[in-house]
């Protein structure tokens, strides 16, 4: 049995999730780099005696979503908390470089003079202030750049798909009449 009408209502969900998830990551100045704006994805898999949707993001994506309590702090309803050892690697500095290029990010001396050193000398510098350091003790507010939208569909959604889960059985039912009607 074919539930195409049920199959495009969630199509439409998983679209306006994405789409809308989208564009609070650009409001709400989360999108700086769009790799996490890009990596949103989603896929609806229809099978023999199911249908399901997915959604999927950049790892660190949860955390700007859901946000990060600071050390030894619970301000944020997040599961999610600083530790007190971080972890600390390249391809954070990495990003960090990428980032401090889109925003034309310079080193500067005390005196406020342009100083030697080159992207992935900043990506360093700020992978390991914020892994060690401010957003630790402050935390990360969660942005529910996710969140939001996928709640606000989802409210929708069961009637709209009780009724196009509805009209797919009609469909069939009427199908399968007209193929007993031509048997007989």
């Amino acid at each position: 049995m074919q539930l195409t009408k049920t199959q495009e209502t969630l199509e439409a969900f998983k679209n306006f999730v994405i789409q809308q998830a989208r564009t609070r990551l650009t409001k709400g100045d989360k999108n700086v780099s769009k790799e996490l704006y890009n990596s949103l994805k989603g896929n609806v898999k229809a099978m023999a005696n199911s249908i399901s949707v997915e959604f999927e993001m950049e790892e660190y994506g949860i955390y700007q979503d859901q946000g990060v309590n600071p050390i030894g702090k619970r301000i944020y309803d997040t599961p999610y908390q600083y530790k007190r050892f971080p972890s600390f690697n390249g391809a954070f500095a990495k990003s960090m470089a990428k980032w401090a290029k889109q925003k034309n990010i310079r080193l500067r001396d005390d005196k406020g003079r342009f100083t030697k050193g080159n992207y992935q000398t900043i990506g360093y510098i700020l992978a390991k202030r914020i892994a060690t350091g401010q957003n630790k003790n402050k935390g990360i507010k969660p942005s529910l750049f996710f969140t939001k939208p996928f709640e606000q569909a989802f409210k929708k959604l069961p009637n709209e798909l009780v009724e196009n889960f509805g009209l797919d059985i009609e469909d069939f039912l009427a199908f399968t009449l007209k193929e007993d009607r031509l048997k007989k």
